[in-house]
């Protein structure tokens, strides 16, 4: 993953591509499976969309701050 001011104004893409690593995070969330994202964004490989989650799970370890749960 990169983050780069010129390229989706500076918001974490995967290296290589333009896909916001937010948008692969939120099909995730809402229930597509590894393999269905793969299909939609064949220049990403499995590796990359782990390595997304696992950004994700490090970056909710390091909050301290509570997150509200949906009711």
């Amino acid at each position: 993953m990169v983050i780069d001011p010129k390229i989706c104004y500076g918001k974490p893409v995967f290296k290589g591509t333009r896909v916001l690593v937010s948008d692969i995070l939120e099909m995730l969330a809402g229930g597509m499976s590894i393999d269905e994202i793969l299909e939609e964004y064949p220049q990403l490989n499995r590796e990359m969309v782990l390595e997304a989650i696992a950004l994700a799970a490090e970056l909710l370890r390091r909050e301290r701050r509570a997150i509200p749960l949906p009711t």
